[in-house]
């Protein structure tokens, strides 16, 4: 039997009608520098950031630079980019943080649980035993472990590592 848990502090969210102001893909994709951005690493046509609202530690999304809202609409490239990213990424997380598990997925469309639904992007979320909890039904509280500045910290030196080993296997 399926059960309900009434969540009434998530309707400003879900009711939410108006837009932001531009995609925050394209954005972040055009900011020069990572430094000041949640970005961790730029492929060629794609480019894997740090989720602002993460579910748990090290909350990655991988999204391409063009501004897609159709997974269809990615070529073969593009298409090979993103596993090769996810891929990397999956590395980078297990060095990072030893997690247990992993999920990997896609939102396509509003209905779907998309918040950003113009825009197609890829989420990784660690995932440990345990790390569920009572607190964000119970107490309206999520518990992070780290901020993302301390998160950032943590990957983006990771990604570089990992960028220059691909480097040179290539040669």
């Amino acid at each position: 039997m399926l059960r309900y848990i009434a969540a009434p502090w998530r309707e400003p969210y879900v009711r939410k009608t108006e837009k932001a102001e531009g995609c925050i893909f394209c954005l972040a994709g055009k900011t020069k520098g990572d430094a000041g951005s949640l970005v961790l690493h730029r492929g060629r046509r794609s480019f894997v950031i740090l989720n602002r609202y993460p579910y748990t530690p090290g909350h990655l999304m991988i999204a391409p630079f063009r501004h897609l809202d159709d997974l269809d609409q990615a070529g073969t490239e593009l298409a090979g980019e993103l596993m090769a990213l996810i891929r990397l990424s999956l590395r980078v997380l297990k060095s990072a943080y030893k997690p247990q598990g992993f999920n990997i997925g896609m939102n396509l469309g509003r209905s779907a649980g998309a918040g950003v639904a113009d825009h197609f992007h890829i989420h990784i979320v660690p995932r440990w035993t345990g790390d569920a909890n009572f607190m964000p039904l119970v107490g309206r509280t999520k518990i992070m472990l780290e901020d993302l500045d301390t998160t950032c910290r943590r990957l983006r030196p990771l990604f570089t590592k990992s960028r220059a080993a691909a480097a040179r296997k290539e040669r």
